[in-house]
C-alpha cells in the first residue's frame, strides 16, 4: 500500500509539473547605474525602496558583471546570452560612413529570447533601450521602437518614452495578453543621462557639500526605483505575480564625475568593476527562497535562466549558467573564471570583433581579477575582494598569478 501511495504521489506530481502554467518573464534593466548605488547594496544616500524589496523576495547575486560596459554590446548579451565577440555586436555605433543599419545583420541571424520563447507560445513586449531597429527585427511580438533612421533616433526612438513618461504600454500589453504567458523587456534609460529627475526627488538629495551633478544622478536612480515599483504593482493587481520570474540587472555600471561631465575614468566603458560589475535579482515565487550570495555570475547566466524556467532548449550550447540551479545549491557553483571583453565605442570592422577590441579580463576564483590590454600595453592585477575599487594593481609583485590568468584568457577568447 506504501509503495502505492508513492508511486501515486509521484505521478500527480508530474501530471501537475507537466500541466503548469508556463511563467511569464519580466526583465528589468537599468541603464548606467553603479552596483553602489542601491540601498540593498549599502549606500548610504540612494533610496530604492522598491528595489529593495525586490532584492529582500529574490535570489540576490550581489557580485553579479556583464562581460562588456557599453550599453548597446551588453544589451545584446541579454538578448542572446553569448559573449559580444559572438553575436557580433561589439560597440554602439558602426563605422564612420557606414549605413547603421549593417549592425542589424547579427542580430537577424541570433536566436534571440524573444524569437525562442514566441516558439514556446509567448507574447513579447519590447520597451525602452533598443539598438537593434523596429522591435520586431529581435522577434518581439509587439513594441515601442519603430527603427525608422528617418524618424530620428538610434537607440530606442520612441521607447525612450518608457519610464519618463509612464508605464502605459506595458500596462496595456498586460490587458492585451491575459490568455498567453508573456515576456517584457522593461529597458527604461534610467538613470542614464540626461539626469532630470523630478524637482520633489532632486530637493531630496541637495545639500550644501554635495554637488548638483551628483545630486541629480542620485535622484534619478530614485526615480526609476520609482517606475520599477509602478511596474511590479501592477503584476501584484492583476494576480500575476507567483507565476512570474523577474530578473533585474544594469547594462554597465556608472560613476558620476562632480563637475557634471559625464562618467568616471573607472566607470562605463572601462574593464574596471566600476562599469561591469551590477547586482543580479531572479525572483520566482515557490521555485527561488529568498537570499544574498557573494557567488560571482555573470548576466550571461541571464538567457539560460530564463530558458531552464520556460522550457526552452537551444539548438546550441550557451556559455552561461542557470541561476535558479545555483540558488538552489545554496549559492555554490563550480565555474572557476569569469570572462569578458571591452571594445571601442565605434567599431572598426563590422563583421571582425577583434578590430574593435580594446581588453579582455578574466576573474578567476571570485579574487583575482587581470586586465589585459589588447596590443601594446601592461596588465593590471587586482585583488577585488581586498580591494574592491581596484586601487592597487599587483601584477608587477605577483608575476605568475598574472600569466596564468593571461592563460585563462587566451584559452578562452585568442583574440585573432
Amino acid at each position: 500500500m506504501t509503495i502505492l501511495i508513492r508511486s501515486w504521489a509521484i505521478a500527480f506530481c508530474l501530471v501537475a509539473t507537466a500541466n503548469a502554467a508556463p511563467p511569464n518573464v519580466l526583465l528589468i534593466i537599468g541603464d548606467d547605474q553603479g552596483w553602489t548605488d542601491f540601498g540593498f547594496m549599502g549606500h548610504p544616500d540612494v533610496r530604492t525602496p522598491h528595489l529593495d524589496r525586490l532584492a529582500s523576495q529574490s535570489a540576490c547575486f550581489s557580485r553579479g558583471y556583464v562581460p562588456s560596459s557599453l550599453c548597446r554590446p551588453s544589451l545584446a548579451t541579454l538578448l542572446t546570452g553569448k559573449y559580444p565577440h559572438q553575436h557580433g555586436i561589439t560597440g554602439n555605433d558602426p563605422p564612420m560612413g557606414t549605413d547603421r543599419r549593417e549592425m542589424l545583420q547579427h542580430v537577424r541571424r541570433e536566436a534571440t529570447l524573444p524569437k525562442w520563447l514566441g516558439q514556446k507560445g509567448y507574447a513579447s513586449l519590447q520597451t525602452g533601450k533598443w539598438w537593434e531597429g523596429n522591435f520586431a527585427e529581435g522577434g518581439f511580438t509587439a513594441g515601442m521602437t519603430h527603427g525608422d533612421p528617418s524618424k530620428g533616433g538610434r537607440h530606442g526612438d520612441d521607447g525612450l518614452k518608457i519610464g519618463r513618461n509612464g508605464l502605459k504600454p506595458i500596462a496595456d500589453f498586460l490587458e492585451a495578453t491575459r490568455d498567453k504567458p508573456f515576456f517584457i523587456w522593461y529597458a527604461p534609460m534610467m538613470p542614464h543621462t540626461p539626469h532630470t529627475p523630478p524637482e520633489r526627488l532632486l530637493a531630496k538629495y541637495q545639500q550644501p557639500d554635495r554637488p548638483l551633478p551628483i545630486a541629480k544622478y542620485y535622484a534619478m536612480c530614485e526615480w526609476f526605483d520609482e517606475t520599477v515599483g509602478e511596474l511590479l504593482g501592477m503584476l501584484d493587481q492583476r494576480g500575476l505575480a507567483d507565476n512570474t520570474l523577474v530578473v533585474f540587472v544594469t547594462d554597465n555600471g556608472w560613476i558620476q564625475q562632480p563637475n557634471g561631465n559625464g562618467f568616471a575614468p573607472k566607470s562605463k566603458r572601462s574593464p574596471y568593476d566600476g562599469g561591469l560589475r551590477t547586482p543580479i535579482l531572479v525572483r520566482w515565487p515557490g521555485r527561488v527562497s529568498p537570499a544574498k550570495f557573494e557567488t560571482p555570475v555573470s548576466s550571461l547566466d541571464i538567457v539560460p535562466t530564463i530558458f531552464a524556467a520556460t522550457g526552452v532548449q537551444p539548438e546550441s550550447p550557451l556559455p552561461g549558467l542557470d541561476l535558479v540551479e545555483i540558488a538552489e545549491r545554496g549559492g555554490k557553483c563550480d565555474r572557476k573564471n569569469l570572462f569578458g571583453e571591452i571594445f571601442s565605442h565605434d567599431v572598426a570592422d563590422i563583421t571582425r570583433p577583434a578590430a574593435s577590441l580594446q581588453y579582455r579580463w578574466t576573474l578567476r576564483d571570485g579574487r583575482w581579477k587581470l586586465i589585459l590590454p589588447h596590443g601594446s600595453g601592461d596588465a593590471e592585477l587586482y585583488d577585488v575582494v581586498a580591494d574592491p575599487f581596484e586601487t592597487k594593481n599587483l601584477a608587477g609583485e605577483q608575476p605568475d598569478r598574472a600569466r596564468a590568468l593571461t592563460a585563462d584568457i587566451d584559452r578562452w577568447w585568442p583574440a585573432k
